[in-house]
């Protein structure tokens, strides 16, 4: 408690004492930062979006689709007839 109370006085006497720089940001750096930092922002919320969303996506699609092969479910009609021998209805297969 006694360290973080003298970090916080330390870090507002510093803040305090501190002049200014007397910089100047023109326009056209400070849009290309501030484009730059949207793009940064836009980019991390966009690859979270997809994290979060991307299993929400898949069951949904596989609460659309009635005939999805599953671990020891039906197997589709074309694995079925390879199976049983039967010639498949795909062109050039032997």
């Amino acid at each position: 408690m006694r360290k973080t109370i003298a970090a916080t006085t330390f870090a507002l006497l510093a803040l305090g004492v501190t002049e200014s720089a007397l910089a100047y940001v023109g326009p056209g750096a400070g849009l290309s930062l501030l484009g730059a930092l949207w793009g940064l922002l836009l980019a991390v919320v966009a690859a979270l979006g997809f994290i979060v969303l991307w299993p929400l996506r898949r069951m949904l699609k596989r609460r659309r689709t009635p005939g999805t092969v599953t671990a020891g479910g039906p197997q589709s009609s074309a694995a079925q007839a390879a199976h049983d021998g039967a010639p498949s209805s795909r062109s050039g297969a032997s």
